[in-house]
């Protein structure tokens, strides 16, 4: 891929690393993030336009502090340091870090003391921020001066304009401070100088002609989930290399209503996709007879889908390639910062597929946040009800299925989730949450239809808003909603009697009930 404007992010364990890099992406800038502890010759050697370091945890002056390597302030780049970020660039660079009295948390008021500084360019004398800190720089290093002060903070905001380095110790990212935006883009683009050319159409382009000429004449395998991601990256390879991908979708018995026909029509009638379609449905089920741990579930369903796949890829013939739908929050926590930020989780899309397979990996999307791949469907031409579906679990209905697995079950889960998207699309919130769904619970109950006494199933009904899925809380809907959706269940759906609403937000809970 050609060289290209960059701004890097140093991640000190802040909870806030991937939403510095997407405000910074919203520039038109592209960004990455690293872990604290990359070395100056490395990032000299990436050649990045600026750095910004991200808030953390910790205090500068703890024993295991995570530090950074001081020659990155040799550079002779742009930096700007958010929170942590402004406390150990003072530190490193002869300042003083003390505990404050009074520390700030939530929201405060920066007033500028000086209208010169281009970190500040267009903003209000006065300006609303969000802080989260305990400690407070009490002695600036040489060179720099204040440029913003709050109730608790003498050093709120600091500049070196020689040297171009800056520090905030409010936090601009987050939607508590409504200037943000307009800060970070000043520091990438007027400080930076940034053009801002980085757009979801420039990135498509590039990454096609890079596909292209990575894959040569080798031949192409995706698994299809009809997924969002997955979805996506069939289309933008199919896009690069035309019939040498060929996609496979297996339908495991576990799928929403009417998903292998949508997958068919997106990928294979709309976007003219090699797609092999695989009923296996009666195997996964089989093998799901009188299993009720969720754990066993998806080590099940893994291990059938791997199987299944294989078999299939084998009647291709050779095969060069696997294209995976990774995207960048899977690569992030993936890597530990070996301290402040802890390995979140291991990714892994087809669990064990590519080891064992012994294919090289295609992840056109690993560069890219979840909005952005679905700005890029759109360039791709793919549906907007595609692009837009809201997050479906791999293990599908099984771990929405509480209990044991049938098709029965299945069935009458299908039935009371299709109502609820159908619903929540008629009603306009099914793109205001980011997950809306059904889940059959392994009980029953008592209830009265007509003159008669029924024993039937119930349904809890999840309704979330996150932004990334890692933290999550129940959405208050409209009573006449829920009212709609639980009548409709009850009176369409035969087998179920009773739907309840789901009330618990993550953490403590998670978003899937297994």
């Amino acid at each position: 891929m050609q060289a290209r404007e960059e701004i890097i992010i140093l991640d000190f364990g802040s909870q806030y690393n991937q939403l510095i890099a997407r405000r910074v992406r919203e520039q038109g800038v592209y960004c990455r993030i690293f872990p604290f502890h990359v070395s100056a010759e490395e990032i000299a050697r990436m050649a990045p336009k600026g750095l910004i370091l991200s808030g953390g945890p910790s205090s500068v002056t703890s024993p295991g502090a995570p530090i950074p390597d001081a020659k990155i302030f040799d550079l002779g780049v742009p930096i700007l340091g958010i929170c942590y970020g402004l406390q150990v660039t003072a530190h490193l660079l002869g300042g003083r870090v003390d505990p404050s009295s009074e520390r700030e948390y939530g929201h405060a008021t920066v007033e500028q003391n000086t209208e010169e500084s281009p970190l500040f360019e267009g903003l209000d004398h006065c300006f609303q921020v969000w802080m989260s800190h305990g400690d407070r720089v009490n002695l600036l290093p040489e060179g720099f001066k204040t440029i913003g002060v709050s109730a608790h903070s003498p050093y709120a905001a600091v500049a070196d304009e020689t040297r171009k380095r800056y520090g905030v110790q409010f936090h601009p990212e987050v939607v508590h401070t409504p200037d943000g935006s307009q800060i970070l883009g000043n520091f990438v683009h007027h400080i930076c100088g940034c053009g801002g050319g980085w757009t979801m159409g420039s990135f498509v382009d590039s990454s096609v002609k890079e596909i292209r000429a990575k894959v040569g004449d080798g031949k192409v395998l995706c698994a299809a989930s009809g997924g969002v991601d997955s979805s996506v990256a069939a289309a933008l390879v199919a896009r690069a290399v035309g019939d040498k991908l060929t996609c496979v979708f297996v339908d495991n018995g576990l799928l929403r209503h009417g998903e292998g026909e949508r997958v068919q029509s997106a990928l294979r009638d709309r976007l003219g996709i090699n797609l092999i379609f695989v009923d296996a449905s009666r195997l996964f089920l089989e093998r799901l007879a009188g299993v009720t741990d969720p754990e066993q579930k998806r080590k099940i369903i893994g291990r059938t889908f791997i199987e299944v796949f294989e078999e299939e890829a084998a009647k291709l013939g050779k095969v060069d390639y696997l294209v995976q739908g990774t995207l960048y929050p899977d690569v992030i926590e993936s890597v530990s910062v070996a301290g402040p930020s802890a390995t979140i989780k291991s990714h892994h899309n087809v669990g064990g597929l590519p080891e064992k397979m012994r294919l090289q990996l295609i992840e056109p999307l690993r560069e890219l946040f979840k909005d952005e791949v679905r700005q890029v469907g759109l360039v791709l031409g793919l549906d907007e009800e595609l692009v837009f579906r809201q997050p479906f679990p791999g293990p599908g209905l099984a771990v929405r299925v509480l209990g044991e697995v049938t098709r029965e079950r299945c069935d009458l889960l299908r039935k009371a989730d299709k109502i609820v998207i159908e619903e929540f699309k008629s009603s306009g919130w099914y793109r205001k949450v980011w997950q809306s769904f059904a889940v059959l619970l392994p009980v029953r109950s008592v209830g009265v239809m007509g003159d008669e006494r029924t024993y039937d199933s119930a349904v809890a009904i999840r309704v979330v808003e996150s932004q990334d899925g890692m933290t999550a809380d129940w959405v208050d809907l409209p009573g006449e909603l829920l009212r709609r959706i639980s009548n409709r269940i009850v009176n369409e759906v035969k087998g179920i009697n009773r739907v309840v609403y789901d009330i618990s937000s993550k953490p403590p809970s998670t978003i899937e009930w297994e």
